[in-house]
């Protein structure tokens, strides 16, 4: 049968939790963020942790327990710690510029590129080729740092575009004549 406890997630001292009814609030000294839980989900608030418990043995319900656990140890440390993406543009003539709330990304194309960051998710520019985004959100940093990318993804033949600064880009040899 598939296994039906889950570690408990530790709740740092600077973090305050709440729940009610099926969703939980955590303050952090980074911010404010809440989750409503599945309604087959079960969890249970102690003083220093939380535990999550499936409400049957169905094979979907212990999927989702699991996601919930994630997804609430994600906001927590979210709150605590937050987030950072950090982006690089390789290619001669491609860079970043910042106004207020708007990215200005110069992509090769005949225009600029201009990407509204969503609400919660800031940027840096320490060059005109990095972008650092920061967040309390794990999935909006996600979400905005693969939409940024996917304006010019890196080519194989000379790593131009928009690539995570942790990624590696699998080059190809150019055609022989």
């Amino acid at each position: 049968m598939a296994k039906t406890f889950l570690k408990p997630i530790n709740i740092p001292s600077e973090v305050s939790l709440s729940c009610e009814d099926k969703s939980i609030s955590v303050k952090g000294k980074l911010g404010e963020l809440e989750l409503n839980v599945h309604s087959d989900v079960n969890f249970s608030l102690e003083t220093e942790s939380i535990s999550f418990s499936p409400s049957n043995n169905e094979p979907e319900t212990l999927a989702l327990t699991g996601t919930m656990r994630a997804l609430t140890k994600n906001i927590i440390e979210g709150v605590s710690s937050g987030y950072e993406k950090k982006l690089e543009i390789n290619g001669v003539g491609y860079r970043a510029k910042l106004s207020t709330n708007k990215l200005e990304l110069s992509l090769g194309f005949s225009h600029p590129v201009e990407y509204q960051l969503p609400e919660g998710v800031t940027a840096e520019l320490p060059s005109q080729t990095e972008i650092v985004l920061k967040s309390t959100d794990k999935q909006k940093i996600g979400q905005a740092a693969a939409e940024i990318r996917n304006f010019r993804p890196p080519e194989p033949y000379k790593g131009k575009g928009v690539k995570y600064s942790d990624e590696i880009i699998r080059r190809k040899e150019s055609k022989k004549a």
